[in-house]
Formats: C-alpha cells, sequence, structure tokens
C-alpha cells in the first residue's frame, strides 16, 4: 500500500562571499539605492539598512514603520518568538534598535511573500558588509550578534542555508566573550539554538540552547514560561541527536511549567505533549504516548467542545498509538470518528491532503484488521474526491490508482487489479514519460498482477523494460536493479513449472 502522495557544501566561505559584495568602496553602487537609517551612537551600535531609497520616495516614513513594527513578531519557521529582555541602562535606545532589528525582518519576508528573493537578498548583504566593517573595526558586541542574527534568519527566510553556517559561527564567536547579562542575548541564542538544529548541528544547538535557560533562570527563575521556548527547542535537538531520554526529560519539565502557570487544561499544553507523544511512539513506547494524546483530545474538548476539528486532529494522533500498542480495532474506531468530526466540522476542505492521508492510513488500518470491504470503500471515496477536484487524468490519481489495485489484489480480484494499473500507466506515461524510473513501480504490479493471472509472458516482458528503466537510472549493481533481476527469475521458473 502506497502512504505518501507521491510515487516515490554547509561550510560556505562567507569572506569569498562578503568579497563578492563589497569589491567597491564600502558599498556597490547598486547597495547604495538602500536607504540607511542610522542610529545615534555609532561606536556602539552598527548601522541597519532597512528599505530600499526608491521606497521612501512614494511612501511616508511614518506608515513603512508602523506597519513593519506592528506585523508579526515570528522568525522564520522552527524558529521561536522573538522575546526581548534588557536590563541595560539605555532602555530606549536599545528598544530602538530592537525595534530597527524586527523591522529588517519584516522587509525581508516582505519581500519574499511578493517573490522579490533577489532584493531581499540584496539587502541582506548590504547590512553583512555594514556590519562586517563595524567588526572589522573591533566591535564585537550584542548588536552586531543581533544584527548577524537578523540576517542569518533573513537567509533562512529566504530558502538559502549556505551562509547560515558561518554567520551562526560568526555570531557564537562573538556571544562567548559576552557577558549573560548583555541585553537581547537570551533571544539571540535562543534563534541561534534553532538554527543550528535546522542545519543539523545538534549538539552546538544544545549548548547554544543551554545558556539561553542559564540567563532565563537567572533572570526570572525556574519555573518562569519565559524558558519554555528554549527547553523545547533544546528538547528538539536532543531527540535529534538520539538523545531521546534527555528530551523525554525536558518535554516533561516544560509541562510542568505550563501546568504550574497556566493550569493542566490549558492549550500551550498541546505542542509539548504532541512533541512528547511524538518522540515516544518514535522509542516504541505507545502506551506511554498514549496519555500526552488523550491529554490533548481532552484540553480541546474542553476549549471547543466535542465536535471541533482539533479533537478530531488529536484522536488521529490517539488512534496511532493505540495502533502502534497493537489495539487495531480500537484505533479503527478511534480514526472513524475523528474523520467524521473533522468532516462534519468543515475543519478542512474535502480534498485537503492531511485529511486525504488520514483516510488512506485508516483504509490501510482496516486492511490489516481483515476489514478490506471498508478499507476499499475508503479508497475509492479518495479516488473519487481526488478526480472531482483535479481530473481523472491528473498525475495526483496514480497514487489512489495503486492504492485501489492493491487492495482488489488482497481480494484476489485480479483483473480489476489489472485495469486500475494500466489506468495508472496511461497517467504516468503521459506525466512521466514511458522511460521514467517512478513508473517502474505500477509496471512491477502489473507483472504481478498478471502473474497471479497465469500470464506469465506478459509478465516477463513487463518485468525486463522495468529491469532495463532502472539499470539506466541506478545502474546494473543497484539494489532496485537487483530486485528485478529476482523478481524476473522467479518468473522464468514458475513459467518453466507450469
Amino acid at each position: 500500500m502506497v502512504f505518501s502522495n507521491s510515487l516515490l557544501s554547509s561550510t560556505t566561505s562567507l569572506t569569498t562571499w562578503a568579497n563578492q559584495s563589497s569589491s567597491q568602496s564600502s558599498l556597490s553602487p547598486r547597495y547604495s539605492t538602500w536607504q540607511c537609517v542610522c542610529l545615534r551612537n555609532q561606536k556602539r551600535k552598527p548601522k541597519l539598512y532597512l528599505i530600499p531609497a526608491r521606497h521612501f520616495l512614494s511612501t511616508p516614513i511614518d506608515s513603512v514603520s508602523s506597519s513593519s513594527i506592528t506585523a508579526s513578531r515570528y522568525a522564520t519557521s522552527g524558529v521561536s518568538e522573538v522575546q526581548r529582555s534588557t536590563s541595560s541602562n539605555n532602555v530606549t535606545e536599545m528598544e530602538e534598535f530592537e525595534m530597527e532589528l524586527q523591522e529588517l525582518f519584516n522587509e525581508v519576508k516582505s519581500m519574499v511573500k511578493i517573490g522579490k528573493e533577489s532584493d531581499a537578498m540584496d539587502l541582506l548583504r548590504a547590512n553583512y558588509v555594514a556590519v562586517k566593517e563595524e567588526l572589522d573595526s573591533g566591535l564585537k558586541g550584542i548588536e552586531q550578534a543581533a544584527v548577524l542574527d537578523i540576517i542569518a534568519l533573513g537567509y533562512m527566510a529566504v530558502g538559502d542555508l549556505k551562509p547560515v553556517p558561518a554567520l551562526l559561527d560568526m555570531i557564537n564567536k562573538i556571544v562567548d566573550n559576552l557577558k549573560d547579562s548583555e541585553p537581547l542575548l537570551d533571544s539571540v541564542l535562543m534563534h541561534v539554538g534553532s538554527m543550528y538544529s535546522v542545519i543539523g548541528k545538534f549538539e552546538n544547538a544544545i549548548l547554544v540552547h543551554q545558556r539561553a535557560i542559564r540567563i532565563l533562570e537567572n533572570r526570572y527563575g525556574k519555573c518562569n514560561t519565559l524558558l519554555v521556548t528554549p527547553l523545547l527547542g533544546m528538547a528538539k535537538s536532543f531527540a535529534s541527536d538520539g538523545k531521546a531520554t534527555k528530551a523525554i526529560g525536558v518535554y516533561e519539565r516544560t509541562l510542568t511549567i505550563l501546568e504550574r502557570n497556566r493550569g493542566s487544561e490549558s492549550e500551550d499544553l498541546v505542542v509539548p505533549l504532541f512533541s512528547l507523544g511524538k518522540l515516544l511512539l518514535k522509542e516504541g513506547k505507545a502506551a506511554e504516548a498514549e496519555i500526552p494524546f488523550t491529554s490533548i483530545v481532552n484540553i480541546y474538548k474542553k476549549i471547543y467542545g466535542e465536535r471541533d476539528g482539533r479533537v478530531g486532529m488529536a484522536m488521529c494522533s490517539l488512534a496511532n498509538a493505540k495502533c502502534s500498542k497493537g489495539d487495531a480495532n480500537e484505533a479503527v474506531d478511534i480514526y472513524r470518528n475523528a474523520l467524521r468530526i473533522i468532516k462534519d466540522s468543515n475543519y478542512m476542505t474535502i480534498d485537503n491532503s492531511i485529511l486525504e492521508n488520514m483516510r488512506i492510513d485508516l483504509a490501510e488500518l482496516l486492511h490489516f484488521v481483515g476489514r478490506g470491504d471498508e478499507g476499499r470503500e475508503l479508497l475509492e471515496e479518495c479516488l473519487l474526491i481526488n478526480e472531482r477536484f483535479k481530473g481523472k487524468n491528473h498525475p495526483s490519481m496514480a497514487t489512489h490508482l495503486i492504492n485501489l489495485a492493491a487492495s482488489y489484489s488482497r481480494s484476489k480480484n485480479y483483473v480489476e487489479a489489472e485495469r486500475l494499473l494500466r489506468t495508472c500507466l496511461n497517467i504516468m506515461e503521459v506525466s512521466v514519460g514511458s522511460e521514467g524510473q517512478s513508473i517502474t513501480f505500477p509496471m512491477l504490479n502489473l507483472a504481478v498482477t498478471l502473474s497471479q493471472l497465469n500470464r506469465d509472458e506478459e509478465a516477463e516482458q513487463i518485468a525486463l523494460k522495468v529491469l532495463r528503466i532502472r539499470e539506466k537510472a541506478f545502474g546494473e549493481d543497484s539494489l532496485p536493479v537487483g530486485i528485478i533481476t529476482l523478481f524476473h527469475n522467479i518468473i522464468n521458473e514458475i513459467s518453466c513449472m507450469d
């Protein structure tokens, strides 16, 4: 059974990159179009290039500032909410600097949103060149680290991760020499930790998160909700680094903090509960995973009522845990109720891909418990919905045709399975071509089906074609080719026996 909707150098040198940007004077003519929003104390704070100069010609400064500053204070996906805390003597000046940092990031996000990635890259380079000049002059404080932090976040928002590792290393060298009392340091560390996690440097991420947690603990105590963001980041890094026991402990501490401050039925508990449940499932602790998933269901029922779509989504996670534990029939019942709630509440459109995958998962589960007819009905529903919204010849139809064919094969209705697989091949020949390697999967299924119908010659011809396509795609000594060779030999042996 097919589950998915489709058939089948991090050490970039910033020196070279910066030289390309600053080979002419301090900024190239192109970068000179960026308006420099200068701060009062140039000895302390770096220059920030925020809005293109041409933008100021047509837009009042006040309107630009207000729209940018009041925008969402969230960083790119996977990065924590900006939580600033400062004990600086000059609070007002630092707050203004913080707002300009936020404005810079908002401007980058806005450019990306409207498809101006090139302009966003120019803005990031201009700011890098400016802060690099200050670093070279000996200024290596929290302000320079904060600007580099925003630049790194900006590159992640653009989708270009190549400069990020080097930027993070630059930030690390600066913050290693800063006292924990520096304003903005906790937020910079949280961002850096999250970005290290995204690029797969989990040990670095853990160390950075640990320092951020220590700073916040010393400032606010060990039970403050401000600890939640770095704790979740550290738990995720522990889990990704294979340290599940430590991750579980951190998730449990996070839940304790939230329960103490917000109550045991607060919606704020959902994220750590879900992360904990997912990790426990991954570790094969399905019985323990039931507990957090059940808690999520109860929280959503209490807040939104029993017929809310969020309850249905949480029930699907609980069904997953039940299934992993071995309670397959109970899992089926929970899944069915969950899908009914999601549908009746209009929480998702009927053609939503997440909802589609849930139907497929339930269909697979129904086949597993011997209720193939019910599972096949769900697969037919998936096929009809996809045909209705995307058309009967859309490439996405292939997955549903393969799934349905597999269901019919399980019930030994090989004639119908053959029909569905040939329909699938006709669609895929148009979308990926007759020589595309992804087409070999339904071809192989068809060969097996034909073999079951005692049409071994046809099955052998298809198997040989699959072998040729895979040899061309993967090489003669690859595993995909070896599997087909073995299958071809089995068909030959069956033919000889006949």
